[in-house]
C-alpha cells in the first residue's frame, strides 16, 4: 500500500455501530463490564480509548513500525522514551536539538542520575568516542531543529547495533512522507505530532513507533503507568490531519525550496540553512535518506545584528511570528529568544544558535505571496 493510501485507511474502519466513515470520537473514560473482567477489550481511557488505537495503528503503518503510542505532546513522548532507562545510565544525543528536549534531558533525567553527552554527529562516528558500557541509548534529529543539520541515520544504527544500544530518531521536521528511520535501522520514532501531523496548528500531541514487539511492551507499561496520554478529541484531530499529510508535504516541500533560493540571493540575508542545497553539509545524505527536503529553514543576516533580525521578525505580514511549526500557515520565529531560548548562550553559540538566526516554517501558502512578505520585511 502507498503513502497516501496508508495516511487516509490505515488502522482506520468503519464505525461498527453506524458505519460512520470518520472515526468517532469515543469521550468516555470508562466502558461497562459484562462481568469482573470479561469485557469488549476496554476498561479505562488511560490504558485504551478507541480513537487513540486507530491514530496508533495509523501512525506504526505510516512509519513502517508494528506498534504505535500517542501521548499528551512531543515531550510526554520523549519523558516516556526516558524512562526506560535507570539511574547510572547514558545517552548520547546530538548537540543540535530542540530546546524543550535540552532542557527535558539536563534539568529532569539529569536529576536521576541519567548521563547526557552532546555532540557533534555530522559525521556519525564521532558518536563511538563516548560509547561505554553506560551507554544505553543514540538520540538523534534530522534534520536538527533549528540548523537543519542532517545525520547519517544508517550509520548511526550500524553503530548502536555493534553495541547493543538503542537508537531512537525524532522525526518531527522529515515526517514520515519524506523519511522512515524505522527502515533505515532506527528502534525508535518519535513526533512531535502537535507539528506537520496534525497540521493545522490545533492540537498538542506526541508519538512513539517501534517494530520490536518487546520493546513496545515497555513503552505500553510505561505509558500506561505514568499517564500521559493524549485525548479521544487529540487522537481525532490528529487522525484528520494525517489524511492530508502527503499532499501538504509536498507543497511545504515546493514553497521551502523557493524561498531557500530566494533568500540565498538577497543581499542582506547571511547564511540559509536548508538541506535541499548542494552544499548543505550532508546533502548527499539527506538525498539518500528522504524523499524531499521540506519547508523548515534558518537563515542569518549579513550585519549579524539583532535590531535588524528584530526588524526582520516584527514586520512579516504572512509569516506570523510564532511558536511551533508544521502548520499549513507560515511561522516565522527566533531560536535563542523563543524554541532554545533554555539553552545557555555559550552552549547555543556553539552549535551557530546565534542572536540573528530566524527560523522559518513554510507553509502552503502561494509562494509568490510568501516572497514578497519576506522581501518587505528584509526591507
Amino acid at each position: 500500500m502507498k503513502f497516501g493510501t496508508k495516511a487516509i485507511h490505515a488502522g482506520v474502519e468503519p464505525d461498527s455501530a453506524t458505519g460512520a466513515i470518520m472515526t468517532p470520537i469515543y469521550q468516555t473514560s470508562t466502558y461497562v463490564q459484562e462481568k469482573p473482567g470479561v469485557h469488549k477489550g476496554y476498561e479505562y481511557s488511560r490504558t485504551q480509548n478507541p480513537t487513540r488505537i486507530a491514530l496508533e495503528k495509523n501512525l506504526a503503518a505510516i512509519e513502517n513500525g508494528n506498534y504505535g503510542l500517542c501521548f499528551g505532546s512531543g515531550m510526554a513522548a520523549s519523558d516516556c522514551i526516558i524512562k526506560l532507562l535507570s539511574p547510572g545510565d547514558e545517552v548520547i544525543v546530538t548537540n543540535d536539538l530542540y530546546g524543550g528536549t535540552y532542557r527535558m534531558f539536563t534539568k529532569v533525567f539529569a536529576n536521576y542520575g541519567i548521563k547526557f553527552h552532546f555532540i557533534s554527529m555530522e559525521d556519525v562516528n564521532n558518536i563511538k568516542e563516548y560509547i561505554n558500557d553506560k551507554t544505553k541509548l543514540i538520540w538523534v534529529e534530522t534534520p536538527t531543529n533549528p540548523l537543519l543539520n542532517i545525520i547519517d541515520i544508517k550509520g548511526a544504527a550500524r553503530i548502536a547495533k555493534d553495541h547493543n544500544i538503542l537508537l531512537c530518531v525524532d522525526n518531527t521536521f522529515a515526517t514520515p512522507y519524506l523519511q522512515n528511520p524505522l527502515d533505515l535501522g532506527a528502534d525508535l520514532v518519535m513526533h512531535s505530532a502537535t507539528k506537520f501531523l496534525g497540521g493545522h496548528s490545533d492540537v498538542v500531541l506526541g508519538a512513539v513507533i517501534v517494530k520490536d514487539k518487546d520493546l513496545a511492551d515497555r513503552l505500553y507499561f510505561i505509558q500506561n503507568t505514568c499517564g500521559g496520554v493524549c485525548g479521544p478529541q487529540d487522537s481525532f484531530l490528529v487522525l484528520r490531519g494525517i489524511k492530508t499529510l502527503h499532499v501538504r508535504v509536498k507543497q511545504h516541500c515546493e514553497n521551502g525550496k523557493a524561498i531557500a533560493t530566494f533568500l540565498r540571493g538577497h543581499e542582506k540575508v547571511g547564511k540559509v540553512y536548508w538541506p535541499g542545497f548542494e552544499d548543505h553539509p550532508n546533502h548527499d545524505i539527506a538525498k539518500s535518506q528522504m524523499s524531499g527536503f521540506g519547508g523548515m529553514m534558518s537563515f542569518t543576516l549579513k550585519s549579524d545584528s539583532w535590531d535588524e533580525a528584530n526588524a526582520v521578525l516584527s514586520n512579516t505580514k504572512l509569516f506570523s511570528l510564532a511558536e511551533s511549526l508544521g502548520g499549513v500557515e507560515s511561522l516565522i520565529g527566533h531560536p535563542a529568544s523563543m524554541t532554545h531560548a533554555a539553552i545557555p548562550k555559550e552552549e547555543r553559540e556553539k552549535t551557530g544558535i546565534v542572536d540573528s538566526l530566524i527560523r522559518l516554517s513554510v507553509g502552503i501558502e502561494d509562494a509568490n505571496d510568501l516572497i514578497e512578505d519576506l522581501k518587505q520585511a528584509l526591507g
